[in-house]
């Protein structure tokens, strides 16, 4: 705990904490799980769809989402969404095993990147919502600011999805990370704000509660489905550790932009917890990039001969 939290008296919120680390380990898996079902399926030229290890990892996506639901409500966006690094490492360290992926030096650096990163995010990250009431939640979805975001959001999404994917998305990565990351700016806010709002929903204010409650559900779902879609559509064409890296770093972006526009978490912080925040995503970044050039780059210790 920092100098600052104790004189406030407020704690980290360790529970989210646990959730979210918990829940990347499993989210980890996913794609592993699922581009190994998917070279199975190839093999024995069906459907991955009828793999179980395929179901497997999809099973393990559903796990992890729910645990990320569970965390957004108890910890600020801010500090979830950089933990999902873990994940990253555990899915690198998973594919060495599983897909025989392999993990050089620089590799292995790049997960020690992550890790302190993380922990830096921990220490520093905001300590409290800005956000805790279905009325404050509609304030913030009505600002002008955030509606123009989300409206800029979905129209290019809608130009990824109808024009570029069809073109482009099995030839360049970036495609369907963006898609699957812009539509965290959606999956994310939805998540706190349904837990925010669900508590009215049966209460004496169900009537004003309801409609908002069902808009973030409808939107939560589409934004989880296609996601999922164009997720099984990369692992068919990409390494699952190249997706996985480039998708942390787009995502985690995508997310903190969308979450400091609605909930404006970043307001709580001092110069210096914003600073060292910057520094530890820049950190975590770095390492997602050293485990991306680590599939392409050979590392060897050996002494260069003319």
């Amino acid at each position: 705990m920092s100098p600052d939290s104790e004189q406030s008296g407020v704690s980290l919120p360790v529970s989210g904490i646990l959730i979210a680390v918990v829940s990347s380990f499993i989210n980890g898996s996913t794609f592993v799980l699922q581009k190994k079902g998917i070279l199975r399926s190839r093999d024995r030229g069906g459907s991955y769809l009828t793999d179980v290890v395929w179901w497997g990892g999809t099973l393990a996506m559903i796990v992890g989402q729910i645990g990320n639901f569970l965390a957004y409500n108890v910890a600020p966006a801010v500090i979830v969404t950089p933990l999902g690094a873990l994940g990253v490492l555990f899915g690198a360290v998973l594919a060495s095993w599983i897909l025989k992926e392999h993990l050089n030096i620089l590799g292995k650096l790049g997960c020690v990147l992550c890790c302190c990163g993380s922990v830096v995010l921990i220490i520093h990250a905001p300590k409290a919502e800005t956000v805790t009431s279905r009325e404050q939640l509609e304030e913030r979805l009505a600002d002008p600011v955030f509606v123009s975001y989300a409206l800029l959001v979905v129209l290019l999404l809608l130009v990824l999805i109808l024009f570029v994917a069809p073109a482009h998305g099995s030839s360049n990565i970036m495609v369907y990370v963006s898609i699957c990351s812009l539509l965290g700016s959606f999956t994310v806010p939805c998540s706190k704000g349904l837990g925010l709002v669900a508590g009215e929903v049966f209460g004496a204010d169900g009537g004003r509660a309801l409609p908002l409650f069902l808009f973030l559900l409808c939107t939560l779902a589409v934004s989880i489905l296609l996601q999922f879609l164009y997720i099984n559509k990369a692992l068919q064409s990409f390494s699952s550790n190249v997706f996985e890296a480039v998708y942390y770093v787009a995502f985690t972006c995508s997310v903190i932009v969308a979450s400091a526009l609605l909930f404006k978490e970043w307001t709580a912080l001092t110069a210096t917890h914003s600073l060292a925040l910057l520094c530890a995503l820049t950190t975590v970044c770095v390492g997602v990039a050293l485990l991306r050039i680590s599939q392409e780059a050979e590392v060897t210790w050996k002494k260069k001969t003319d």
